[in-house]
């Protein structure tokens, strides 16, 4: 590293909290984008870039929220599935990059960081995923899981309460009133189980055929879910793309 990479290591080290154990080299790469790596200025470097980390990293996320998920929810399979893929979204992880501000300590060429690459989505999730692999190959499982955790808690509490959450509703709505000029309307069908755990089953409509039921800790959850299963029964029975991610 030269003089000036290495304060800007150290001083990441300190701003986004990590743990003392995390080694500076492997920060380094974690904050290396592919342009800072093949710029005219670095080639001959022969630097790493934080694609490999963020391939582990990925990985270790997954592992962290399915273990935080099966620890701490009574969640179906489905269910657990659906909101790990929206906690580990490009979205969410870009997110908390800003808010801890690892976007100052991204190394990228002088190009892409004109370009506003500072703010892009993809470099962001990528760098946060290429973080939490340092981490972990630096520190051990449980330390990655206690940073994972401590800076992603609020997004998973409210991916399961069905706060964040792909907008299927939204999707249907336009699909339908495209389509027939009509609004869906979401029905309660079953509401079970203790206060605390109340478990809700909706159906969606569209005049009175059933076109999705979703099952839910939340109202918004079930809802949601039921919005996706009637997107994609629409699209296929229109003719359309028969997934909606």
């Amino acid at each position: 590293m030269t003089l000036q990479e290495e304060q800007t290591v150290k001083k990441a080290k300190k701003e986004l909290l990590l743990p003392p154990c995390v080694k500076e080299s492997l920060l380094f790469e974690a904050l290396c984008h592919k342009s800072y790596v093949f710029d005219s200025e670095n080639i001959q470097r022969k630097l790493d870039s934080n694609e490999r980390l963020e391939f582990l990293g990925d990985a270790v996320l997954e592992l962290v929220i399915s273990e935080f998920l099966y620890n701490n929810y009574y969640l179906s399979e489905g269910e657990m599935s659906k909101a790990r893929a929206i906690i580990g979204s490009e979205i969410i992880l870009a997110e908390v990059a800003l808010k801890l501000g690892l976007d100052d300590f991204i190394f990228l060429s002088k190009g892409e960081d004109k370009q506003g690459g500072r703010r892009k989505k993809s470099i962001l999730s990528d760098a946060m995923e290429a973080l939490f692999a340092g981490i972990y190959i630096s520190c051990g499982y449980e330390k990655v899981k206690k940073y994972i955790i401590k800076n992603m808690k609020e997004y998973i509490e409210n991916a399961v309460e069905g706060n964040i959450f792909l907008d299927y509703k939204t999707k249907l709505q336009e699909l339908t009133q495209e389509k027939t000029k009509k609004l869906p309307e979401y029905v309660l069908l079953s509401a079970s189980g203790p206060s605390h755990m109340k478990r809700y089953k909706v159906a969606v409509k569209l005049d009175d055929e059933i076109l999705g039921i979703g099952e839910g800790f939340s109202k918004k959850f079930a809802e949601q879910l039921a919005a996706k299963i009637a997107c994609e029964k629409f699209l296929n029975s229109t003719g359309g793309n028969d997934r909606v991610d």
